[in-house]
């Protein structure tokens, strides 16, 4: 028997997300090729691994039909060029798919069943509306396994604002108004950049390319959003302004073993610690990366205070904010989610997991004084996914320097 491998997170790059719908710049294209283009950009930039040393293709989608279905991670491997000799396969964890890609891909690189493994998501809302064709079980229902309120992610961030009524409106407007502020000034600082596939769409009005996230606010403000009005229920408190839309997009990663990273002179942007998914009741889903967390910390062997950077999907505002409440962090705390979220830039379900791990390791690279990070998220149907991370890049220097400045400031010295 083998040791565990180390797994590191390679690269990772994703498309623009667009609205879904006619109205959005993706409604004339497959999901699979934009899946595909995500896949052609990872191996045209790691021009040293020789495609036939990719072991497997993990591909994840909420609803897998149509041109989401037939084994999407075979199909769009044969697609993107690679030798038929690797295998893919498809992956379904709703809106943690792309994350559980990575695990599970990472899962078999420990084992030393691989070297080297895509993994990634893909999600086009347009195509396909979440839910589309499902036939529940009616036995969820009558033999009240689950309320009805499970089914319609929206009502399950009402009843967080329920269950906890000092996580207010008020509080969830002002989190997804800075959201799409700080992502329009990383838009601006060039920060998102790096890691997007321009993709060529086609519309009524011919050819265009996406170059940029479709459906950014940075006009956002607080007196806007209050005057929105609450679909999942008279009064509420969840609108359209703090919660992620309807969107369409693709995300790939290469994983693989720290020793075949070497081997192949890969690339090494962060390291895997740990990583857990955990159920919550379903009615109150938004809640499940609380335990999911608190269980790969516990793995880890880390407590929330040693994670210095946080990428947290932004399914609804108050979602992310009841996490941060329960681990006594400020909604304003530079260390969450400091490029903006899925709010800003969207959360095209099965794809959005590897989009925080995309935007954490650009982080990495910035701040050498953080060593752990974490992306996590919650799933339908009451699930939580978590991820640490290592960064390869820390410094312990930069790490005390830091540790001295925030004592300073701490003291008003």
């Amino acid at each position: 028997m083998t040791e565990r491998s180390e797994v590191v997170f390679v690269d990772g790059v994703r498309t623009p997300f667009g609205r879904a719908g006619e109205k959005g710049m993706y409604w004339g294209t497959r999901a699979d090729d934009l899946v595909v283009k995500t896949m052609v950009e990872l191996l045209e930039r790691n021009p040293q691994l020789p495609k036939d040393r990719v072991d497997d293709v993990a591909i994840a989608a909420t609803t897998q039909q149509g041109d989401q279905g037939l084994t999407l991670g075979r199909t769009s491997a044969i697609l993107a060029g690679l030798p038929q000799t690797v295998p893919g396969y498809a992956i379904d964890r709703m809106c943690a798919g792309a994350m559980t890609s990575v695990t599970t891909v990472a899962g078999a690189i420990a084992f030393g069943a691989y070297d080297v493994a895509i993994a990634g998501g893909v999600e086009h809302m347009g195509h396909h509306p979440m839910g589309f064709d499902a036939d529940p079980n009616p036995r969820f229902v009558s033999e009240r396994l689950v309320g009805s309120d499970a089914l319609v992610m929206g009502r399950t961030a009402e009843r967080i604002h329920d269950r906890f009524p000092h996580l207010t409106k008020e509080r969830s407007d002002r989190f997804a108004m800075r959201s799409q502020h700080k992502a329009a000034a990383a838009y601006a600082s060039g920060d998102i950049q790096p890691d997007l596939v321009p993709v060529a769409t086609r519309g009524a009005d011919g050819w265009g390319l996406a170059v940029r996230d479709e459906l950014m606010r940075p006009e956002t403000t607080m007196e806007g959003l209050a005057q929105l009005r609450t679909p999942f229920r008279p009064h509420g408190y969840v609108t359209a302004g703090n919660a992620s839309g309807l969107n369409d997009g693709a995300t790939a990663s290469l994983i693989a073993s720290e020793d075949a990273a070497k081997e192949l002179g890969l690339p090494v942007k962060m390291k895997l610690v740990s990583f857990a998914f955990a159920g919550v009741e379903p009615e109150i889903m938004g809640i499940g990366p609380i335990p999911s967390t608190e269980k790969a910390l516990r793995k880890a062997g880390l407590s929330i205070d040693d994670i210095g950077l946080f990428e947290l999907n932004e399914a609804y505002a108050v979602q992310v904010i009841s996490l941060l409440d329960h681990f006594g962090i400020d909604d304003d705390d530079p260390r969450v989610n400091p490029w903006g979220g899925a709010i800003a830039f969207g959360h095209p379900l099965a794809s959005s997991g590897v989009r925080l791990m995309i935007q954490l390791a650009r982080q990495f690279e910035q701040h050498p004084e953080v060593r752990y990070g974490l992306t996590a998220m919650c799933v339908g149907l009451g699930q939580g996914g978590s991820v640490v991370w290592e960064n390869p890049h820390f410094d312990r220097k930069a790490a005390k320097k830091a540790g001295a400045v925030k004592a300073r400031k701490g003291s008003g010295k």
